[in-house]
């Protein structure tokens, strides 16, 4: 249920859901009074106004440069880790399995950053933590597409751990925790992208569980204001600003759950 409304949720997060509402109650469907038309008018406004404001690239990046520094990476260079747990949210499964090809989005850091701990021993192995639910998808789902492309990278098998259940990253928190415990894992660390490392984190803690982290797939620059062209708007800025506001809301959520910083 959690995960279904996970899912709903996220289309009425939307900036481009409320635009479009506001744009749905401008128009006139029957004959109203001057009045009403104005009110209606000025609908239209609003959601015209508020869909450029968050097409606009100075403002998406100011938004997700705020989330990406809302934490600080804690991952120590001259420490060798049991483990390194690689998030997931980096595979199109129903690409993979359409064109037996490995199909990545731009999260894949996460996955390049884990094969650099690994061939650079700065961990022994790595637990590749997500879970599909089509299961018609098994052989392409993004646990078994991840540990192919490691170890067509050269990384041996027995160095790569699959945690196959994880639906969200409660989940990824806690079945990491189970597999730390089962083999004797002290030394862990976790990476993801910047924008979603403080909900990992706190994920993690809330379990019980202490590890370091290490931030990466950084999105944002610290030079908002650019150029004349770059306050043009932008459907790709229209999605970033729609991932920053499902993120945060996925940290204010999970949080009343008692999956993160309040519930310590």
């Amino acid at each position: 249920m959690f995960f279904f409304l996970s899912k709903v949720l996220d289309v009425f997060l939307s900036p481009y859901t409320w635009g479009l509402f506001l744009l749905a109650a401008a128009v006139p469907w029957r004959a109203r009074s001057a009045r009403r038309w104005r009110r209606r008018r000025n609908f239209g406004a609003v959601g015209l106004g508020f869909l450029l404001l968050v097409s606009l690239p100075p403002v998406a990046n100011a938004l997700m440069w705020r989330l990406e520094h809302s934490s600080t990476s804690t991952y120590r260079p001259e420490v060798t880790y049991d483990a390194v747990v690689l998030l997931g949210g980096i595979v199109d499964e129903e690409v993979a399995a359409a064109t037996l090809l490995p199909s990545y989005n731009d999260n894949v850091e996460r996955l390049v950053v884990t094969y650099q701990l690994l061939h650079h021993d700065k961990a022994r192995v790595a637990i590749l933590s997500s879970g599909t639910i089509n299961k018609r998808l098994a052989a392409f789902s993004e646990t078994a597409v991840l540990a192919r492309q490691l170890e067509e990278w050269g990384i041996a098998k027995d160095r790569i751990i699959i945690e196959d259940r994880a639906l969200n990253t409660r989940d990824n928190a806690v079945y990491s925790q189970q597999i730390a415990r089962e083999r004797g894992f002290e030394r862990v660390v976790i990476v993801t992208s910047a924008f979603h490392m403080v909900r990992a984190a706190e994920c993690f803690a809330a379990v019980g569980m202490q590890v370091d982290t290490l931030s990466v797939d950084y999105r944002a620059h610290p030079n908002a204001v650019g150029a004349l062209a770059d306050w043009l708007p932008r459907a790709r800025e229209l999605a970033t600003t729609s991932g920053v506001l499902r993120e945060m809301f996925g940290r204010l959520v999970y949080r009343v759950q008692g999956f993160g910083k309040s519930a310590r």
